[in-house]
């Protein structure tokens, strides 16, 4: 009778294991290609929609009218919008034992959050391409070099990254799937509109325009669309980070991550631990 031998189990670090683990996400998407419908189906469903049916009322003096001023404000909601796709991807695998599994094996704990992120990141990467494409196809362009245009791009990846710990935090934190849509719907959602993403915020009322200009997703969609060459002239009273919007983007952008990154690991920690 023939044996079967034990398959060698080779050393592998960090980087090694959490692209397994991202590897693995890659394939529950392959295998339910419904899960990209956040990336691909519902931001070009946002384009169209708001491009000709809201930009038929809502005049932007700059080259390409209302459709260059929505593009950078889209693109910066759906990257705001990633860590919702990371809260509720970590909840359900706590959930169902997934996590615990592979914590059992002997792999660096952290390899399951930075898997996590890889593909979190990635998934967001999708979306930024399939809506340039689609503003592309309605009549969107970049006026600037390749450089800026590639900072835009990177910007909007590093705030995509910057949220994931939100998401994990998040998805740590609640105890189920519907907790984690309830609590993230009701503070995301309204973050990326109560901003400059989809409407000048010079009509707005004074008090109003302040909040909306200070959140830091107006900052991200100005960044962009200054480096884009999609930005218009700012009305008399804008803040101070509407003037100055990379900067203050590339330093919310380390803010958060610094601030955020080690409470959720942390509160990840907490939860596994149980």
């Amino acid at each position: 009778m023939s044996t079967i031998e034990r398959p060698q189990i080779r050393e592998t670090g960090l980087l090694g294991q959490s692209v397994s683990i991202a590897r693995r996400n890659f394939i529950h998407i392959k295998r339910m290609p419904e899960m990209l419908m956040d990336v691909t189906i519902q931001p070009v469903m946002f384009v169209l929609l708001f491009a000709y049916v809201f930009g038929s009322s809502i005049a932007v003096p700059i080259e390409g009218g209302y459709k260059a001023f929505l593009l950078p404000g889209i693109m910066a909601q759906t990257v705001a919008f990633s860590s919702f796709i990371v809260a509720v991807g970590l909840t359900a695998d706590l959930e169902k034992g997934i996590v615990d599994r592979m914590r059992s094996l002997p792999i660096n704990p952290a390899a399951v959050l930075v898997g996590r992120s890889f593909s979190s990141v990635a998934h967001s990467s999708i979306g930024l391409v399939v809506m340039s494409l689609t503003g592309l196809a309605i009549g969107w362009r970049i006026h600037t070099n390749i450089l800026e245009a590639l900072l835009g791009y990177a910007l909007l990846v590093g705030w995509a990254f910057a949220m994931i710990w939100v998401g994990i935090l998040v998805g740590s934190a609640m105890r189920s799937v519907e907790a984690v849509n309830g609590v993230m719907f009701a503070t995301i959602f309204p973050i990326t509109f109560l901003a400059n993403t989809f409407a000048p915020t010079d009509g707005m009322p004074t008090w109003l325009r302040f909040v909306a200009e200070w959140n830091p997703i107006s900052s991200l969609t100005q960044a962009v669309r200054v480096l884009w060459g999609n930005d218009y002239q700012l009305a008399e009273g804008a803040a101070f980070p509407m003037h100055h919007p990379v900067p203050f983007t590339i330093g919310w952008i380390v803010l958060l991550t610094a601030t955020l990154a080690p409470l959720a690991i942390r509160t990840f920690r907490n939860r596994t631990a149980d």
